[in-house]
């Protein structure tokens, strides 16, 4: 094949690659032309200035050696004797720019083929800025595809112009698919790289579900009924808020669709993933409440600055407001925006006649007055000596300066216990109240004396009895306590928390996860989390 035709061919090559490739005339004509020059300038020199030009009436494509009309050669490769240029030009003047046409066959096969590359390159690249253009628009959609292979963990999908990739971390536990599996999938994100397009697929993102829920709900998608929020644990269970602009359409109604056929196609493209349809409310007390269902709430106490809420249940309704591992109320506060912190009402009245107790034991405060200060949100000494007295003087039955009255006991209370060397005895006397079930005055001189006579008959032992041998065993656990006394953080209370709980060393604390921590009376998921931190800074340390 003679090597102009392979030239000629270029020319043809534009149309076609055009329709293949979907990509725009315009953009292969330059890909073409800066391929031409290169091949030009290899062949006739580097200095020289070449362009090439396209006529698209012909088809044709040609090389033009551009050259100075000149009286004297100063620039070889770029200059020409005006004598020579008349010969080609005979109206060409000093000065002026001839253009002349350079035969490209003359180019050889090699100059060909790396003109060819340079195309097919230029070409490569503008097919990628297409895909990528297209699959920024599509972001945010679902797209079907077929799974190829499978690197590093991430699944690599066929989408047919282009391939995705769903991470392992964007894929539902327990899911496996082959090469060949259609697979479905929400587009999470584009970028670019070099090796093109990326496109990072996605099946456990909260989008997709409300995407499914689009595609399945014709409410949704008319605009009648809203998504308000999402949250899942991808493979097991997910809960979505959902509201109406019509009255008369009740939106749960509508995503659960006749006798759950709706929601049933969801579950089975999630693989099983029980999915909670939830109530949209604009009251937050109230949307959190059914974010919280099946569980019944007795009682929300809320903290704005913080974003805070403690939501009180009955006893009995404890373990289905958490939920197993803590997911109910970890799915309900991820959908609410809110901390939520769930609390039994024995709890909670044990709480609240601890620190009414507490606060008696301010001078001069009757169970009264405690009770004022408490529903105030005051529950210890530390933290009236935290308030302003602005802030106490809006307590019930006080007044400015009864608030600085208060506020000057209280500091000197603890600055007394402080200079002393000795805790306050709140925590030991509330103990003692809880388990009279006593309250009030009749609780403070109950506590009072049971604790005078309890440290009569510890110096009464001390004086009488001899200390008696203790076992290895009594040893081994009271050296465990010992230790977990030593986290930053642990007293008393919380060890014998985790006791009851069966975790008595911190080996055993190490080895429990924090959703177990947090399952455990008085625990909570925030305490649960800081003590697994600070029980792994403490064995780093020692």
């Amino acid at each position: 094949m003679a090597d102009g035709i392979l030239f000629s061919e270029l020319s043809r090559m534009i149309d076609q690659v055009g329709k293949d490739k979907g990509i725009d005339k315009k953009i292969i004509i330059e890909a073409v032309k800066m391929a031409m020059e290169t091949a030009a300038r290899k062949k006739f020199g580097v200095n020289k200035e070449i362009e090439a030009q396209f006529n698209e009436e012909t088809g044709e494509l040609e090389i033009f050696e551009f050259r100075t009309v000149v009286e004297e050669i100063d620039v070889e490769d770029t200059d020409i004797l005006l004598e020579d240029a008349r010969k080609l030009d005979s109206e060409v003047q000093i000065g002026d720019s001839l253009g002349i046409k350079l035969d490209s066959s003359q180019l050889g096969r090699i100059a060909a083929q790396t003109a060819k590359q340079i195309i097919v390159g230029r070409v490569r690249d503008a097919e990628r800025e297409i895909i990528y253009a297209e699959f920024q628009e599509r972001k945010g959609e679902i797209a079907s595809g077929i799974a190829r292979r499978v690197e590093r963990g991430a699944i690599v999908v066929d989408l047919g112009r282009t391939e995705a990739y769903l991470p392992q971390r964007e894929q539902i536990p327990g899911e496996i698919f082959k090469p060949g599996d259609r697979i479905q999938g929400y587009i999470a994100d584009v970028r670019q790289s070099l090796r093109g397009p990326q496109i990072i697929m996605s099946r456990a993102d909260e989008r997709y579900l409300s995407k499914l829920f689009e595609m399945e709900v014709p409410e949704i998608y008319d605009g009648i009924v809203e998504i308000k929020a999402a949250a899942r644990e991808p493979g097991s269970r997910a809960k979505i808020a959902v509201s109406s602009k019509d009255p008369s359409v009740d939106p749960v109604g509508a995503c659960v669709g006749m006798k759950g056929s709706r929601v049933q196609n969801i579950v089975q493209e999630l693989k099983g993933e029980k999915i909670d349809i939830v109530s949209w409310h604009e009251d937050s007390t109230r949307f959190v409440c059914n974010a919280l269902a099946p569980a019944e709430v007795s009682k929300v106490i809320i903290d704005e600055g913080s974003r805070e809420m403690e939501i009180v249940v009955p006893d009995n309704q404890l373990s289905l407001a958490i939920g197993k591992k803590g997911q109910n109320v970890r799915l309900a506060a991820k959908l609410s925006g809110w901390k939520l912190d769930i609390l039994s009402e024995t709890k909670v009245q044990a709480k609240t006649q601890e620190a009414i107790f507490n606060l008696m034991l301010i001078p001069g405060i009757s169970e009264t007055m405690a009770q004022n200060i408490y529903q105030s949100g005051y529950a210890s000494l530390q933290e009236i000596s935290k308030a302003a007295v602005d802030d106490l003087a809006q307590i019930p039955g006080y007044d400015q300066d009864k608030a600085q009255k208060l506020l000057d006991t209280v500091v000197e209370v603890i600055k007394s216990y402080a200079d002393s060397g000795k805790p306050l005895p709140q925590s030991e006397a509330a103990v003692i109240a809880k388990s009279s079930g006593a309250s009030g005055a009749k609780a403070l001189a109950e506590a009072r004396l049971k604790m005078e006579l309890s440290a009569l008959k510890a110096a009464t032992n001390k004086i009488s009895e001899e200390p008696q041998e203790k076992t290895p065993e009594q040893l081994e656990a009271e050296a465990a306590a010992a230790e977990l006394l030593e986290i930053r953080g642990v007293g008393e209370t919380t060890v014998e928390q985790l006791k009851a709980a069966g975790v008595k060393s911190l080996d055993d604390l190490l080895a429990r996860s924090e959703e177990e921590l947090s399952a455990i009376d008085g625990i909570g998921e925030k305490k649960a989390k800081q003590l697994k931190t600070d029980a792994e800074a403490y064995r780093k340390e020692n």
